[in-house]
């Protein structure tokens, strides 16, 4: 999304002494990060939000378990638009088992160019929809770095508005009068990062498989592939390159619109707008530099490519895509490594965004 964001740098600043939030060389302190923030873009007016980080242990003894975390965003638009997220991971014993979770919803326009690689600048439609979205990821360890989890996947889409006798209905696009899906699935993990927030060394590999089917009260039946490979690098001292490549994959006959592959975003592709192409399948490849520049300050340079396709076989090179950028990040907290980042991307499509998020994109 191209969003311009004013972050209220004095609150951060002052963070330490208000909401206790520390650097501690004690491994059972919880850490708290709050401040506002003030955004400003095309699609939504002025927006106004809180974030909420919160990094802890479980357990306090267990100090070779990673830092689990959770984080509550909420944002309201001039527009009467309203955000909400809730999202964590968490640790459990000798990590033992690992849960991942989500929930959402969501209530603001977005905007539509059509399914497909090939999809036009001029075709843009805008639209808008509520949403609310619920995930559920419980890993447990099965042998060394090896993890096997069950998936839990719920999302409803409602008053969807678009223009009657647009691309919506020219292309029949999949529950554009809204809809409800419901997954179940399973997941094998390999993970040796060495860190949660900021690894500088170390490989993880996930696929996971949700099977949708109106068994578990989804409106379409259709399976969802995902597969996800990270490696990081110590380069020079604290210098780490970081790679990733993902595959986003659905088979069946109807895969309902915000369930489509969806090229963009502020983790992905980082200068196209988030669904800037849509189809069923996607795959992309990522690079990116992460270097240290004084005390809590540092900078990375990054890029990324790929594309989408109704089959596999039409992720190719044609109308490939590619984006690349810098940012400068700030350390929320040294000794966890969570890391406030401001990114700008530039695309092929001569588009470009402005991200502000907590933690790193990969």
């Amino acid at each position: 999304m191209r969003t311009t964001f004013i972050l209220l740098l004095l609150c951060i600043l002052k963070v330490n002494s208000i909401f206790a939030f520390t650097d501690t060389s004690s491994a059972d302190k919880n850490n708290l990060a709050v401040f506002p923030i003030i955004a400003r873009s095309i699609e939504t007016g002025w927006a106004f939000g809180i974030v909420n980080s919160l990094t802890f242990r479980p357990f306090k003894k267990d100090t070779t378990t990673r830092t689990s975390s959770l984080q509550l965003i909420g944002l309201y638009t001039t527009n009467k638009q309203l955000i909400c997220v809730l999202n964590g991971t968490t640790y459990f014993k000798k990590e033992k088992y690992v849960l991942n979770y989500q929930v959402s919803y969501s209530n603001f326009p977005d905007k539509f160019w059509g399914m497909g690689k090939y999809a036009e600048n001029s075709n843009m439609e805008k639209y808008s929809f509520r949403q609310f979205y619920f995930y559920n990821h419980l890993q447990r360890k099965i042998w060394k770095q090896f993890f096997g989890g069950g998936i839990l996947e719920y999302q409803r889409v409602m008053d969807i508005h678009y223009t009657p006798g647009g691309l919506f209905d020219q292309q029949q696009i999949v529950g554009r009068n809204g809809y409800r899906v419901m997954g179940i699935g399973a997941s094998i993990t390999y993970d040796t990062r060495n860190h949660a927030f900021v690894p500088n060394k170390g490989a993880y590999a996930q696929g996971a498989v949700t099977h949708f089917n109106p068994i578990f009260g989804s409106d379409y039946l259709y399976t969802n592939i995902v597969v996800d490979a990270k490696k990081y690098i110590q380069v020079y001292k604290q210098h780490v390159l970081a790679l990733r490549a993902y595959g986003f994959i659905n088979v069946g006959n109807e895969i309902p619109l915000r369930s489509q592959a969806a090229l963009g975003g502020a983790n992905e592709m980082r200068g196209y707008y988030d669904g800037r192409y849509k189809d069923n399948n996607m795959i992309l490849a990522m690079m990116e530099y992460r270097v240290p520049i004084y005390r809590r300050f540092g900078a990375a340079f990054f890029c990324s490519g790929g594309n989408v396709g109704k089959t596999l076989s039409d992720v190719n090179f044609e109308a490939f895509k590619f984006c690349y950028g810098s940012g400068i990040r700030f350390a929320l907290n040294r000794k966890e490594k969570l890391n406030l980042r401001i990114d700008y991307g530039f695309s092929l499509s001569k588009s470009n965004g402005l991200y502000l998020e907590i933690a790193e994109a990969f």
